[in-house]
């Protein structure tokens, strides 16, 4: 099954990282309603061994795929079926946008990253809602009395609302896709909206997270888990408060971390960064920052509340030393890019190879 790194140096490597993706999301939908998709969920699913539960939610496996990659639901039961103990999709804003104009989309291929910024391009939770709806409910025939995928749901705000209407804006999609949702995370660490990291301050993230937390429940008529995602660019005292806070409030879970926006230690030659423009920088770049943030908020937090690691994870190695270093659950999307549609089988296998304890609890 490793012939995709072939092919993505033959086919993929030189067309517009934008279209390569579209093009490969739309295969791996195609493959799932055809023949192949039973093939695909019956090789890529994960051993019962490797059966997780996280904020009272059983995964079928700790390794799952980030926010970023659907980002408007479309494609859940075609990436479930690829091995991921859960899909995370997103970012949805409680109004549809086009994101920022292409090109929106880089690889830095020596330093097997990407730059992105799309800017929170979706189509708005009323629309994301029901679609979200149907896919868990498909989910649920396909696999029966079977543990099934888990699904997650990243909300962010909307590009042109203003930052002091901004908990209004997230209460949108709260209200939509909560009762849709295995989890909700609250994303304010995307660098592509302007203004939003700005909400990650203690002051701005306790209003905000209280809403949407009440408003979850509400709408959804049960506890919704609810996490916040936080950037890698964080001070460690921003992220002792962080850590604080989600304490104070009670919160499930913080997912570490999002993109940077630093354009340290690269391979690739500073000339071509620099024409690639601004936005977030993901995959192997990022690996030690946010290994440092996992454990410096798992210092902080014990065991009283779950972590998601994410950030240059691409090997089951990666995976392994992010649970080992106090992570609930693992999430990679950079990864799936340059290793293809085979790549969670491969993490999942891997884990177990490596005799990684079946179960993390948080």
């Amino acid at each position: 099954m490793r012939i995709y790194p072939t092919f993505f140096r033959v086919v993929f490597s030189g067309m517009d990282a934008e279209r390569a993706h579209t093009i490969g999301f739309a295969l791996i939908k195609a493959a799932d309603r055809t023949p192949a998709g039973w093939f695909l969920r019956r090789y890529c699913a994960p051993d019962p061994r490797l059966a997780t539960s996280a904020f009272g939610v059983e995964f079928p496996s700790p390794f799952g795929l980030a926010a970023g990659f659907d980002k408007a639901g479309e494609g859940v039961l075609a990436l479930t079926a690829l091995g991921f103990g859960h899909v995370e999709i997103g970012t949805i804003t409680g109004q549809a946008q086009p994101g920022n104009p292409r090109p929106r989309l880089f690889r830095l291929l020596e330093d097997r990253a990407v730059i992105n910024r799309m800017g929170f391009n979706n189509d708005g939770a009323a629309l994301v809602g029901p679609r979200l709806r149907s896919a868990r409910q498909r989910l649920a025939r396909r696999y029966g009395s079977r543990p099934r995928p888990v699904v997650g749901a990243n909300i962010g705000k909307t590009k042109t609302v203003d930052l002091a209407d901004a908990v209004a804006d997230y209460l949108v999609s709260a209200e939509q896709l909560a009762p849709e949702a295995d989890y909700l995370v609250v994303n304010v660490s995307s660098p592509n909206t302007p203004g939003l990291r700005l909400l990650q301050t203690a002051d701005s993230l306790r209003p905000l997270l209280e809403a949407v937390r009440s408003t979850a429940d509400r709408s959804a008529g049960r506890h919704v888990p609810l996490l916040v995602k936080i950037a890698p660019d964080l001070t460690d005292q921003d992220l002792d408060d962080v850590a604080t806070l989600a304490l104070d409030l009670g919160l499930d879970g913080i997912v570490a971390t999002n993109t940077t926006i630093t354009r340290e230690n690269l391979r690739t030659d500073d000339a071509v960064v620099i024409a690639k423009g601004v936005g977030g920088l993901s995959g192997a770049p990022l690996r030690a920052r946010s290994l440092e943030v996992l454990e410096r908020l798992r210092a902080a937090v014990g065991d009283r509340l779950a972590i998601i690691s994410v950030g240059g994870v691409e090997t089951p190695a990666d995976v392994h030393e992010r649970l080992e270093a106090g992570a609930t659950l693992v999430q990679g999307y950079t990864g799936f890019l340059y290793e293809g549609p085979f790549w969670a089988a491969r993490i999942n296998r891997g884990l177990l190879r490596s005799r990684i304890p079946a179960a993390h609890h948080a």
